[in-house]
């Protein structure tokens, strides 16, 4: 008999959507399902392209020059399934890909060996050193992809950049321009069935930012957390991120995140971490305290 059908004839693995037995609801969408297939343009490299688009430095003239981010599914997954394995601490990475008119390109990414906390990650010295090392092997082999930026994870308080994050990204700006933030919350990629994710640049120094600089709503950040995002807030902006995807990776992702929507499901932090849930509910609580004495104060 075909090893692929069951006795009664229908196929083993079923393609998406995933249906439920009960309530015949398909999973969510993929983050790549509104990309266009087969478009190759933004994986090919052009060293002497890229050498020009650099020495011009068009986002010294515009402080808001880079306005999206497109990120291909391998980096996406890669950068997910990283920031998932640190659990409760900050993982980071760094991004590899190429810069064009007002927007980065991510093809890949690389975890970084630094030691994160609840609250922090920085790359030292070695963190450094094995960044060089690496991108020199990926030469040696035809990937010939710059480092464009870094990657870390807030696990369970949202993406945006901390006083820390806008001092590093800042830095890094100044030193090797151009340069990408990403952030990835793991815990509620999980409990959403999406990855959550979000792209930074910070202004230059002596910038003054209007009121239409402030890069995420405060609802979003936990009630520990708002006084830091307060503060720094108006010192960044965010991207738009896009995905892009080739005719092959649309074929073997979909049979992949499939398999992977079923484990979301069956270990999902609502059903298992009740302690997730009140959480969320105890800060949801707080935050209305607080603009309950803000209201009665006025």
């Amino acid at each position: 008999p075909d090893p692929a059908t069951t006795p009664d004839g229908p196929p083993r693995h079923t393609p998406r959507p995933i249906m439920d037995a009960a309530s015949s609801s398909a999973a969510p969408p993929l983050p790549w399902d509104s990309a266009p297939s087969g478009d190759l343009s933004r994986y090919h490299y052009d060293a002497e392209e890229q050498r020009k688009f650099r020495l011009a430095k068009p986002w010294l003239r515009d402080p808001h020059y880079f306005r999206t981010v497109h990120i291909s599914p391998t980096a996406l997954l890669k950068m997910a399934m990283h920031a998932r394995s640190g659990g409760d601490l900050e993982v980071m990475g760094t991004l590899q890909g190429k810069v064009a008119e007002h927007e980065f390109v991510v093809v890949d990414t690389f975890p970084l060996p630094v030691e994160g906390t609840e609250t922090r990650v920085n790359a030292m010295a070695g963190g450094y050193e094995f960044m060089v090392g690496y991108q020199e092997e990926c030469a040696k082999v035809g990937r010939m992809e710059n480092v464009v930026g870094w990657y870390h994870s807030h696990p369970n308080y949202g993406c945006w950049l901390s006083g820390i994050d806008v001092s590093t990204q800042r830095t890094n700006q100044e030193a090797q321009e151009p340069w990408l933030a990403i952030v990835v919350d793991p815990v509620r990629t999980m409990t959403a069935g999406k990855v959550e994710i979000g792209a930074f640049r910070t202004f230059p120094t002596g910038y003054k930012p209007t009121k239409d600089d402030a890069s995420a709503t405060h609802r979003t950040v936990p009630l520990d957390k708002v006084e830091d995002f307060g503060v720094h807030a108006g010192q960044y902006y965010s991207l738009d991120v896009k995905y892009f995807k080739s005719t092959l990776d649309a074929a073997l992702l979909d049979i992949m995140w499939s398999k992977y929507w079923a484990s979301t499901l069956s270990t999902t932090h609502l059903v298992h971490e009740p302690a997730y849930v009140a959480g969320q509910v105890r800060d949801l609580k707080g935050k209305v305290e607080r603009l309950g004495k803000s209201l009665g104060a006025a």
